[in-house]
């Protein structure tokens, strides 16, 4: 199966529409036929169903287009990679993380950085939370981590960048706002979001404030949500401050407990690149500055 194959898969999967899918493919419906023929016959089972009125994907054919997309999406993003290193660069330095706001001082010391190293790339790559398998298979150099998520993983270090504290989000016209640090007792009566993804040791002091004072609480499904709801005179919510990203749409502050974040970068032990020792030594420095 080639490129061209997948295409017409992809197209006819969107219309529906032999004719149609052939014009925006700018091909014959014959040929548009005979390709997704070829392509049933080497795979083995069919993706569409024919009929008069068009063509509709069978189940397995619908599975099979998601992973289509999926490897079509992959195969771009690879070609683009390609084109700018045959352009520019002899290297590459990949970093996992999950969102921009983790590593705040990213962008700087990507600037910094190409000043000693112009031929190699840093390529921010975002995934989830607690999904570090592209670092463990060894497509990133670097991944973004916090407490103890790595700590007994074979063949890799841990090298510390800061110290996440924890805070409270509310609107800015909140009372709590005025507040320079948060108590517990100051939440009493409140609506807190909990949930959404929250690492365990912040669950720990959502169920600890549940327990402790009387206070009403929901579930919410992630951060963007909770930001939502919070807007929406829905509650407020408590998070690491590395979801900060200094837009002044909320105030954040201080909240008066024990609990953080250490936060570190993870790295494969057998990576020597002094290219990839001087771009972590930048980030830290950016942070302990």
């Amino acid at each position: 199966m080639n490129t061209k194959q997948i295409d017409c898969i992809l197209e006819l999967a969107q219309t529906l529409n032999f004719n149609r899918a052939a014009e925006n493919l700018y091909i014959s419906q014959p040929t548009l036929t005979y390709q997704i023929k070829e392509v049933e016959k080497e795979i083995g089972f069919n993706i569409f169903e024919r009929s008069g009125k068009g063509a509709t994907l069978t189940p397995a054919g619908s599975q099979f287009c998601t992973t289509l997309r999926n490897i079509k999406d992959e195969l771009k993003s690879a070609i683009e990679q390609g084109q700018n290193f045959s352009r520019q660069y002899s290297d590459n330095i990949t970093i996992g993380l999950p969102t921009r706001s983790c590593i705040y001082h990213l962008p700087q010391a990507i600037k910094e950085f190409a000043k000693k190293y112009p031929d190699i790339l840093v390529t921010p790559i975002f995934n989830d939370f607690y999904h570090p398998e592209e670092f463990l298979k060894g497509n990133q150099d670097i991944y973004f981590t916090f407490d103890n998520e790595m700590k007994h993983v074979p063949d890799t270090k841990l090298l510390s960048l800061y110290k996440s504290k924890i805070y409270l989000i509310t609107k800015k016209d909140d009372p709590l706002a005025q507040f320079k640090v948060v108590t517990i007792a100051d939440l009493k009566g409140r609506t807190l979001m909990v949930g959404g993804g929250s690492p365990p040791q912040l669950r720990a002091l959502q169920q600890k404030i549940i327990s402790t004072i009387d206070i009403n609480y929901f579930n919410s499904e992630n951060h963007d949500t909770t930001l939502t709801n919070i807007l929406a005179d829905r509650g407020i919510c408590l998070t690491p401050g590395f979801f900060q990203d200094y837009t002044g749409e909320f105030a954040w502050i201080p909240f008066d407990c024990e609990e953080y974040f250490d936060c570190k970068l993870c790295v494969h032990t057998n990576d020597k690149r002094e290219s990839l020792r001087e771009f972590i030594k930048i980030l830290q420095k950016l942070y302990s500055n």
